[in-house]
């Protein structure tokens, strides 16, 4: 009996491989495919995480990481690994006829405040985020099928069929709940659901960019030649690497100051997304020869080319960001001119947002209308940001990047204020104070008591700390806790920072660290709860 159960379990397992069941599929292995596959992962949500390429993108791209951001590597567990690989932005330093003219900052300087632990703009080469979230949800027990690229896909009332294609020519049918398009501005996926995307070409004029080793040059600056014939060239130290990244302005005449990279580099819109034209020399010898024509360094000066491509910059937003049971994520669904650093950032937003929610339906039993709210939520910001990136590359050069930073291009002043989950329900507040959809701030918890004691050295010291997770937190500020449901983590803070940041009240904290509900009554909380699933 017991060798006939046996066998009856094996074929099932067998049956299931066949028919490759997941939860989630996942297309595409960047930065925003990665970060879902990890959130996904924390919650017990089955995933499938696919890349067509037979390595993860081997580029600096986007190296540029926001403060907000840093809060969700912090949430995700991978923070102190990004800090240990990477390094402030270094200081501009310009150059003419082979000498020093002068230093400036294009990110500003700014150091940690209570409510923002990580104000400065982080780099790190786009390849190595990219090995530290691989890395991170290996941790978490996931993985990447690389080599496997999504050939075709039919839509039904409770799943979606897709077709994969191996590295070996090997295809197969995968079912999924949700499909979730990671896969880039030439997304397959999308073009596969009929989603339009409109967008325009930013800037005209072609550039390079690359991954150089270079003699001759030291690695504390980001050296910029704005006066080269044919265009301005800069060269990056990549942090823990030997390696510069080169930019290369293309189509100007004796050089025009250029609009230069930002902080992510060329990026989000990749190779082929070029329009017509002549195209730069991407090989190594081109790559030397555009070096040693703008600067004072020789060809001989460059030594190994890691990588390199060609782009102009576009601007492009997709129609809508979800059909049926496909979402569109990062530049699958918003594609940005490089210069303020926008593009990996507002993609790993996408994936933050659109985690939590899938796993409150499929782990906690929400109505599946919550996913809706992601459209509705991430859409209006992607539009924003869109904006910001292009108004700053059109504001003529890389000095004009640091003229214009602020919580906007941080993106800790973006959030969800008129979204579908937002609600304030307390009247009469000052202009200033915190409002539901805004994010939640850190706080020291010195000089404050929680949950109705005073802190011990073994307690919690942050605000982030009681946040840090795949859960909704209630925070009681100066006021009593009251009873929650299952899964959800209350916790009451009076005075200190805490208080002085968030006012007094009941403040329902998002998975993705934004307030959804704030009130003075208890009784609001159980129907707003009861939206993620949580009764």
């Amino acid at each position: 009996m017991a060798h006939a159960q046996s066998r009856n379990q094996n074929r099932h397992q067998d049956q299931d491989q066949d028919r490759s069941v997941t939860e989630v599929l996942i297309v595409g292995a960047g930065p925003t495919g990665l970060t879902l596959a990890c959130d996904l992962a924390r919650r017990g949500v089955s995933a499938l995480l696919v890349e067509q390429a037979p390595a993860l993108f081997p580029g600096s791209r986007g190296k540029g990481l926001q403060p907000r951001t840093q809060e969700v590597f912090e949430d995700l567990g991978l923070l102190d690994a990004v800090h240990a690989a990477g390094r402030p932005y270094p200081r501009m330093v310009s150059w003419e006829n082979g000498e020093r003219q002068g230093e400036w900052d294009l990110v500003g300087r700014a150091e940690p405040e209570p409510t923002v632990p990580h104000p400065a703009v982080w780099m790190l080469p786009q390849w190595r985020t990219q090995e530290l979230l691989h890395d991170r949800l290996r941790e978490l027990g996931g993985e990447v099928v690389l080599g496997t690229a999504l050939s075709g896909l039919d839509q039904h009332p409770d799943r979606v069929e897709a077709r994969l294609t191996g590295p070996d020519g090997t295809a197969r049918t995968v079912t999924a709940r949700y499909l979730v398009a990671a896969d880039g501005g030439r997304s397959t996926v999308r073009r596969a659901v009929g989603i339009p995307m409109a967008g325009e070409q930013v800037d005209p004029r072609p550039a390079l960019v690359a991954d150089v080793e270079i003699d001759g040059l030291d690695r504390e600056n980001w050296h910029c030649w704005p006066k080269g014939p044919g265009g301005a060239l800069l060269l990056c130290p990549l942090p823990s690497t030997t390696a510069f990244q080169l930019f290369a302005q293309f189509g100007e005449e004796g050089g025009a100051g250029g609009n230069g990279p930002g902080e992510n580099g060329p990026g989000e819109n990749g190779p082929g997304e070029t329009g017509g034209g002549a195209e730069p020399d991407v090989s190594a010898e081109g790559v030397r020869r555009t070096v040693a024509a703008r600067t004072h360094l020789s060809e001989s000066a460059v030594g190994a080319v890691h990588w390199a491509s060609a782009f102009r910059p576009r601007a492009a937003l997709a129609e809508r960001f979800r059909e049926g049971r496909v979402f569109l994520a990062g530049d699958a669904a918003h594609i940005h001119s490089p210069v303020g650093g926008q593009g990996l950032n507002t993609s790993v937003q996408d994936a933050y947002n659109l985690g939590w929610k899938l796993g409150q339906v499929l782990r906690h039993g929400a109505d599946e209308s919550l996913l809706d709210s992601y459209e509705q939520e991430r859409l209006p910001i992607a539009a924003d940001v869109l904006e910001i990136s292009t108004r700053l590359h059109r504001a003529g050069g890389v000095r004009a990047g640091a003229l214009r930073r602020g919580p906007r291009t941080e993106q800790l002043g973006l959030g969800y204020e008129d979204g579908p989950l937002t609600v304030e329900a307390r009247p009469g507040l000052p202009e200033e104070a915190l409002r539901a959809g805004e994010r939640a701030p850190d706080a020291p918890l010195d000089g404050a008591s929680t949950d109705g004691a005073p802190l011990d050295g073994a307690g919690p010291h942050r605000l982030f700390e009681l946040f840090r997770g795949p859960h909704v937190t209630v925070l009681a500020v100066g006021h009593p806790l009251p009873p929650l449901p299952a899964g959800v983590h209350g916790h009451r803070v009076d005075g200190g920072v805490a208080e002085q940041a968030y006012g007094r009240g009941l403040f329902v904290v998002r998975p993705d660290g934004y307030l959804g509900l704030a009130t003075h009554d208890p009784a609001d909380l159980p129907a707003y709860l009861a939206r993620f699933g949580l009764r």
